[in-house]
């Protein structure tokens, strides 16, 4: 498979990612890593990794987390490992960990990978956007990367995601808005103190995206952010999507 190499952050980390084919990262996966507070600790988990942007953009960012990147793919879980080797990456790779392995296959088999419940204080995750309904790319690898299996896939995901966190470990993932009443009953009970962040492409457009952030165990309620926008009249980067794009932009969460 063709591969080519992308850099982000000014060249801070690079990424390998499939070229012609499959679902190559962008701004999505840093406005992920963005969510991270300056003050974060501890061990991070990037679910379904891909080639690795979410998890390697949260290590460049803040040098008190270790990453585990977790990709089901062996198509993109090897980019990934061949990405960690990088020499790009020769500063961050110490601090990062892949695992290959299915975060819906049960509690057990999350174990036997390493991933065992209750063992991470942040989970990070850019699951399959669209739903399993959408018009399905051709490429098997951008259909998985892009599209739900099934109807009940985003709910499954974000159980499991939540039964790796620690109490009051931090949950957070970017989804489309019509995603949001699915993302909610499966937060309910899981992970509360939930804020809701809109990013829109233009200020006059609806917004397709939305992040939603969360702790485990709160019973705290819903909160709804102001919205950030992406691109001015023109079609230029505003500085907020400039400093997402650059690594420098601190969402505050």
């Amino acid at each position: 498979m063709a591969t080519r190499c992308d850099r982000f952050y000014g060249g801070r980390f690079a990424l390998l990612q499939p070229q012609g084919r499959g679902y190559r990262s962008g701004l999505d996966a840093l406005l992920l890593a963005a969510t991270l507070p300056a003050t974060a600790t501890g061990r991070l988990a990037d679910i379904g990794a891909g080639a690795g942007a979410v998890g390697l953009a949260a290590a460049c960012r803040n040098a008190a987390i270790d990453v585990t990147l977790v990709e089901n793919s062996p198509v993109m879980a090897d980019l990934a490992r061949r990405g960690l080797e990088l020499p790009a990456n020769s500063e961050l790779a110490g601090r990062l960990r892949l695992v290959e392995a299915d975060i819906l296959a049960g509690g057990t088999a999350r174990a036997a990978a390493g991933l065992g419940d209750g063992t991470f204080g942040h989970v990070l995750t850019n699951p399959p956007y669209h739903p399993h309904d959408h018009r399905i790319s051709p490429d098997p690898l951008r259909a998985a990367a892009m599209s739900a299996a099934d109807g009940d896939f985003l709910a499954r995901w974000v159980r499991a995601c939540a039964a790796l966190l620690c109490h009051g470990g931090r949950f957070a993932t970017i989804v489309r808005t019509d995603a949001l009443p699915t993302l909610l009953a499966a937060c309910d009970g899981r992970i509360g103190a939930l804020r809701l962040l809109a990013i829109h492409a233009r200020a006059e457009a609806p917004a397709p995206r939305l992040l939603v952030l969360g702790r485990k165990g709160s019973r705290a309620p819903l909160s709804l952010l102001p919205a950030r926008i992406l691109h001015r009249p023109d079609g230029t980067l505003t500085e907020f999507a400039t400093a997402v794009a650059e690594g420098t932009a601190d969402l505050g969460l």
